[in-house]
C-alpha cells in the first residue's frame, strides 16, 4: 500500500505476553524479552516486559503491527511518536506511533528479513540485543 508518498509493507505483529517462552532474548535497556515465532504466515514477536520497563504503556499492553516503509521520517509526520526513531539493529531504523490508541511500528531498512532476524537473534550488530 502506498499513501502520501510512503510505501507500507506488513512485516510482523508484536504481541505482549506475560508467559515465559523458549528462546527468549533479553533487551536490558528496555526491560523486554522477545521470542520470534515464524510458524504462521506472518512473523509474530512475543514481548514480555519487566515491571520497570521504560517503554510506553501501549507498547507493553497492546498488540502492534509493524510495517516496513520506504521513508521513516515521512511515515511519522503528524503522528504522536511513542518510541524512537532509533536504530536497535545496525541498518534497521524504527519508530512507533500511537495510532488512535494502537501502537504501530514503522521500519526503514536495506536489510533482508534473514539479516534482520539473524542479527536480532544472535545479538550481533544489534545495540538492543547485544550480548556481553
Amino acid at each position: 500500500m502506498t499513501r502520501e508518498g510512503v510505501t507500507y509493507q506488513l512485516h510482523h505483529v508484536g504481541i505482549p505476553t506475560d508467559q515465559v517462552r523458549d528462546g527468549e532474548r533479553y533487551a536490558e535497556r528496555v526491560g523486554m524479552w522477545t521470542t520470534d515465532d515464524f510458524s504462521g504466515s506472518i512473523p509474530v514477536q512475543w514481548h514480555r516486559f519487566s515491571d520497570d520497563s521504560p517503554l510506553h504503556i501501549l507498547m507493553r499492553t497492546t498488540p502492534h503491527v509493524a510495517y516496513r516503509v520506504n521513508d521513516l521520517a515521512l511515515a511519522v509526520v503528524d503522528h504522536k511518536v511513542i518510541l524512537g526513531p532509533y536504530e536497535p539493529i545496525d541498518g534497521y531504523k524504527v519508530a512507533v506511533i500511537d495510532n488512535a490508541g494502537m501502537p504501530v511500528e514503522f521500519i526503514e531498512t536495506h536489510l533482508t528479513d534473514a539479516e534482520i532476524w539473524g542479527r536480532a537473534q544472535s545479538g550481533t550488530q544489534s545495540a538492543l540485543y547485544a550480548k556481553d
